[in-house]
C-alpha cells in the first residue's frame, strides 16, 4: 500500500507539471488526497511492526523528525530548482525521484 501511495505521488506531481486546465488540477488534487490516506498511517504502522513495543514512540518521534528534517531540505532544494529552471522540472524532478524511491521500495521487500 505505501509502495502505491508513492505511484500515486508520482503521477500528481508528474500531472501537476503538464496540467493545463482547471479539471485535471482537480483531479489531480483528488488523487493528491490518496496518496496521503495511503501513506500516511501505513509508515508509522510499518515502524511499529520493526521495533519492540517499548520502542515505539521514540522510533515514530524519531521518524517524524527526521520527515521534518527532510522535507525542510527537499523543499529548499525544490524551491532553488523552481527559481533556477521554472516549475515544470520542479514538479517533474520530484516526480521522478518518488518514482525512483518506489521502485526501490518494491525491490526491498
Amino acid at each position: 500500500m505505501y509502495i502505491f501511495g508513492l505511484l500515486i505521488f508520482a503521477v500528481v506531481y508528474a500531472g501537476i507539471g503538464f496540467a493545463h486546465t482547471i479539471i485535471i488540477m482537480v483531479f489531480l488534487f483528488l488523487l493528491y488526497g490518496l496518496y496521503a490516506a495511503a501513506t500516511e498511517g501505513i509508515a508509522k504502522a510499518w515502524i511499529s511492526n520493526l521495533v519492540t513495543k517499548s520502542e515505539v514512540s521514540t522510533a515514530i518521534g524519531f521518524y517524524s523528525g527526521l520527515q521534518s528534517l527532510s522535507t525542510l531540505l527537499a523543499s529548499s532544494a525544490t524551491g532553488w530548482i523552481w527559481y533556477m529552471f521554472g516549475p515544470a522540472v520542479a514538479f517533474e524532478l520530484s516526480a521522478a525521484g518518488t518514482l525512483l524511491a518506489g521502485v526501490y521500495l518494491f525491490f526491498l521487500a
